[in-house]
């Protein structure tokens, strides 16, 4: 079962609205100044560039991502005329024009905006941990960053911090046991603290952090939590689209009697994500 990112307005309902959440502490931690290039990498529905733009008051802002359902949804949400969206691969990117004694990784996208210049923060926002080779992004992610530049990503911690996936993925495996192997706690040993900080030093990066964000994520009541698992976007909700009707119905009702609630139906849990950030103090590749 592949992992589906294409509809924008499902996946804003099951997490972006979360990763808007973790976005502005990420950035109060990179402290970048204002005036500055950014490259928003894997930039999805726009949650990372939207905070950028009101938090940083950069002079530009690229995001890219390999979506064009995510990318029209962003460019309806962020009309700021200093950020612009563009079809990319992080494992590829277009920019800047890679020097001529290094062939271009095939296929290359035609150039997107002042490709020649590097850019002053590279970030990516839960996006890192989907790309088929990570190594082969954060080194990309060094190559376009300008000297003593930002490069910087967080991703959820699958594992153990990030509740409402945690909740749904113990209860799914409680009712089939096949599930686990979809768990993205168990598939995605990148996002601890370890590998995330070995993936930075080991693309050449410098002065390398993890820390932890977390943050609140009240759900209103379980419609509020289970509806956008019906979507279809991402792993846990293709799961669940995957489904009999039946068992469905189970695993909906194992999750109502499991998930904290409080006296006013509401659903109090918390998501904590794992922030890496590194600098680039030699020349890319």
């Amino acid at each position: 079962m592949g992992d589906v990112w294409a509809a924008g307005d499902a996946y804003e309902d099951y997490v972006g609205r979360w990763s808007r959440r973790v976005a502005n502490p990420f950035l109060h931690w990179l402290d970048v100044p204002a005036r500055r290039r950014w490259l928003d990498v894997g930039c999805g529905t726009g949650a990372l560039t939207a905070a950028i733009l009101a938090l940083t008051d950069p002079a530009q802002v690229i995001g890219v991502d390999t979506s064009e359902g995510f990318l029209s949804r962003a460019r309806a949400q962020v009309t700021d005329t200093r950020a612009s969206f563009h079809l990319a691969d992080a494992r590829s990117l277009p920019l800047p024009v890679p020097p001529p004694s290094l062939p271009p990784l095939p296929p290359l996208p035609p150039p997107l905006p002042d490709h020649r210049r590097r850019f002053d923060a590279v970030v990516s926002g839960l996006a890192l941990n989907f790309v088929p080779e990570p190594h082969s992004a954060v080194a990309e992610f060094g190559r376009v960053a300008a000297e003593g530049g930002m490069v910087a990503a967080y991703v959820w911690d699958y594992g153990e911090g990030m509740a409402m996936m945690r909740h749904f993925w113990d209860a799914a495996t409680a009712l089939d046991r096949a599930a686990a192997e979809l768990d993205e706690g168990r598939r995605f040993p990148l996002c601890r603290p370890e590998p995330l900080h070995r993936l930075w030093t080991d693309s050449g990066l410098d002065e390398v952090t993890v820390e932890p964000i977390e943050v609140p994520t009240m759900f209103t009541g379980f419609d509020d939590y289970w509806w956008p698992f019906l979507g279809g976007q991402g792993p846990a909700p293709a799961y669940v689209t995957s489904l009999t009707e039946e068992h469905r119905r189970d695993l909906r009702d194992l999750l109502r009697t499991r998930l904290p609630t409080a006296p006013d139906g509401s659903i109090p849990l918390t998501a904590r994500a794992w922030a890496v950030k590194g600098t680039r103090t030699t020349a890319g590749r």
